[in-house]
């Protein structure tokens, strides 16, 4: 399957690794050009490109950029995807530590429907609360006792389907966590974040989640 892979930092980077290694064909991309993912292409077999080309083709796109450099994305990235590409959206909102106030998050927006306002396409938030090392050395085969569970938000069940069944085959199991306005139970603060545990505790922990940020995760 095609996949492109806009921006290769921890997530973006093991995502690289480990989507090639399945034997997926993965263009990636970041903001300071394909000639910096040399070492990045080398290790994987990947095909770094300028971010304007990664989605071309793709039937699966991570989005995986800082929240404030969300806006800064080429106009029409997603035009050359496949026609029922599935978005993958992995950001979060650091307000004091990164990203800066973004009024409309603060006022109440989930972070992932603000990224879909922004480049103009349905999201699924995914991987947004996972570490990026259990990308490689968590994985498990299905049915494996306590297998890590994922959450998985959004709106389009044929998209999310698709991230779902990807996920499984890098190793996890999933959790529906509900529609994109649902996505705050997945942002950081919350039980769920950067939980390890198997589905049936990210089941309970999606449950507990309060939609109050904690102040160290507002502006």
């Amino acid at each position: 399957m095609k996949i492109g892979i806009i921006g290769a930092g921890n997530i973006g980077g093991n995502l690289t690794r480990r989507l090639t290694a399945l034997g997926h064909e993965v263009s990636v991309a970041n903001s300071r050009g394909p000639e910096t993912l040399s070492a990045l292409a080398e290790e994987t077999g990947a095909t770094p490109v300028a971010a304007a080309e990664a989605a071309r083709g793709a039937r699966i796109v991570v989005v995986t950029v800082p929240l404030k450099a969300v806006p800064d994305l080429p106009a029409g990235f997603l035009d050359g995807a496949a026609e029922d590409v599935a978005v993958i959206d992995t950001g979060n909102y650091y307000p004091q530590q990164r990203d800066g106030r973004i009024a409309a998050i603060e006022d109440g927006l989930t972070e992932s429907r603000w990224t879909e306002q922004q480049i103009g396409h349905p999201v699924i938030k995914a991987f947004n609360g996972t570490y990026a090392q259990d990308i490689l050395d968590r994985g498990a085969p299905q049915g494996s006792p306590g297998r890590q569970a994922l959450p998985v938000a959004g709106d389009d069940p044929a998209a999310k389907q698709a991230v779902r069944d990807l996920i499984d085959e890098l190793g996890f199991d999933t959790v529906d966590a509900g529609g994109l306005d649902e996505s705050w139970r997945q942002q950081p603060g919350t039980p769920v974040y950067g939980n390890q545990g198997d589905a049936d505790a990210i089941v309970k922990a999606l449950a507990e989640a309060s939609p109050e940020r904690t102040a160290e995760w507002r502006a």
